[in-house]
This record gives structure tokens, C-alpha cells and sequence, in this order.
């Protein structure tokens, strides 16, 4: 091999090796929406830690996680499944909701 394959070579390593290690997987939690309620009520999640709420939407019709404090907002169609990405939360209690059902009771993300 010449010296500029060699060093491409060693370049390729080196940065595979300096891969931060936040591309580790980020702790999730999932959320059901059944018509305006969810399920867990409160979800307990570590202070201070990025984490990921998987939403499912096993209700008849639309749902909306939404949360003012969060600054989040998904509306999810009957039937489908995504994700929210929370950035760390300091210790305390986030409310959220669903806006299509307002007259029923809000969640909560608990951080601790």
C-alpha cells in the first residue's frame, strides 16, 4: 500500500474512534393515547437526561401530546406510533394533554 492509502487509513480510524458517546441509544418510555386518556397517567423519568416518549395512538380518533412547559406538540392519527424528543428536564412536574379531548384529565412527566 502507498503512505496516502496508509494514512486515509489511520484517519478513518482514528475518527470511528472519537465517535461521541451520545450516539448511545436514548432511554425511552412509552405513552399510550386512548381517546383522551393516557396510560401511564405520569411517566417518572430521571432530572437532567435527554430522553425519548414513544407515543401510540391506539384510540378511534385523532390524539394530540401536548405539553406548554415542554414546548412540545404531535398530533397522531388513529392507529399511529411515533416519537418526541425531550432535552433534559430539571427536577419538577411537566403537564401535558391532549387538545382534541380538553375536558379530560392531563398527564404528566415527573422528573426526578
Amino acid at each position: 500500500m502507498n503512505a496516502r492509502l496508509h494514512q486515509r487509513l489511520a484517519w478513518l480510524i482514528l475518527a470511528g474512534a472519537a465517535t461521541p458517546l451520545s450516539a448511545a441509544p436514548l432511554p425511552s418510555y412509552e405513552l399510550i393515547l386512548r381517546d383522551g386518556h393516557f396510560t401511564p397517567a405520569v411517566l417518572e423519568v430521571p432530572a437532567g437526561q435527554r430522553f425519548k416518549i414513544v407515543l401510540k395512538n391506539q384510540g378511534e380518533g385523532p390524539a394530540e401530546f401536548e405539553s406548554t412547559p415542554l414546548r412540545v406538540e404531535k398530533v397522531l392519527s388513529p392507529g399511529v406510533t411515533t416519537f418526541v424528543v425531550i432535552h433534559p428536564l430539571r427536577p419538577g412536574r411537566y403537564p401535558f394533554f391532549d387538545e382534541f379531548n380538553p375536558q379530560l384529565p392531563e398527564g404528566a412527566i415527573l422528573a426526578q
